[in-house]
């Protein structure tokens, strides 16, 4: 396959490019820097300077079978207005930018698919309700209306004639970066455990099947609109903490109020005090097979030796 990635020096952009690369693909990798990300990942890449200003440079997507796009400001920082205005800017307005340049390019040069960023926060906050792609509505809070209005942009491209898979990604777990990284300090030092009570889901997912499930949707014409890419079962906020302690070998029951994270994290603590139950349907009828579906196997492997 011939592949267009933005956000190719990200966590999930980095292991999909270098995963392409692998197979024998052909990637080019679109970054504020064409230098910088070809030098790190080992593909040609091109430059879009300004994702929220410019479209992309329609040379890197003229000709590509599909483009994966996954750029975005890091969600996982404390919530200012600048803040929240930017993680929105950065995926709506890139979003839109992108789609505008793919309507520029002539039907027989446009790339034939489009898989876009989401998050499984577009459920909102659902308690323990088991969610899939068949919710017809996004939840009312700021991750839920980010992900709604940059699915729609995404959807846009529908219209011309291209297929767009909208990858609602959960809880990513990668030594890498994301959530994990940033759990893995507490714990370590024996002072992790359960948050806001524990009784929230987390929809995990490891790195290697956000991934696959990626590559799945590139060569599956089937694929199309909303897929939860998230583990077969999420776990409760209280399992994860057992199990991430069960792998370090440390305690992990400390209790961390609900009032701490928010005095930490302000308003994106929430993310850590509610979750979603979301699960992976759509995958699993089209008959993804996941590399990872064991929260502890998938810990250790995330963690390293």
């Amino acid at each position: 396959m011939r592949v267009a990635v933005t956000g190719a020096t990200g966590m999930i952009g980095a292991a999909l490019v270098r995963a392409l690369a692998a197979r024998g693909d052909d990637v080019t990798a679109l970054s504020r820097s064409a230098e910088r990300a070809s030098e790190a990942l080992g593909v040609p890449a091109a430059t879009w300077a300004d994702p929220k200003a410019e479209q992309p440079p329609l040379d890197a997507l003229r000709g590509r079978d599909a483009v994966v796009h996954l750029l975005g400001e890091v969600i996982a920082q404390r919530w200012s207005d600048e803040t929240k205005r930017e993680i929105r800017d950065s995926r709506v307005l890139s979003t839109r930018n992108l789609v505008d340049a793919l309507a520029a390019l002539a039907a027989e040069e446009r790339p034939r698919a489009l898989v876009s960023g989401s998050g499984a926060g577009w459920y909102g906050h659902r308690g323990d309700e088991r969610l899939d792609e068949s919710v017809p509505e996004p939840g009312d809070d700021f991750l839920a209306q980010l992900s709604a209005d940059w699915e729609a942009e995404a959807r846009r491209a529908e219209e011309l004639g291209v297929r767009v898979v909208l990858n609602r990604t959960g809880v990513v777990l990668s030594e890498s970066g994301g959530a994990l990284e940033k759990m893995l300090p507490f714990f370590k030092v024996g002072i992790g455990g359960p948050v806001a009570g524990g009784r929230q889901y987390v929809p995990w997912v490891h790195l290697e099947d956000v991934v696959g499930a990626t590559i799945f949707s590139l060569e599956n014409e089937a694929v199309r609109g909303p897929v939860n890419v998230t583990a077969p079962e999420p776990v409760t906020n209280r399992e994860l903490s057992k199990t991430l302690g069960r792998v370090l070998r440390r305690p992990a029951f400390a209790p961390v109020p609900a009032l701490a994270v928010k005095t930490l994290y302000g308003e994106m603590a929430e993310i850590v005090t509610t979750g979603q139950r979301a699960v992976p349907a759509r995958l699993s009828e089209l008959g993804y097979t996941f590399g990872q579906p064991n929260l502890e196997a998938a810990l250790r492997d995330a963690t390293g030796p």
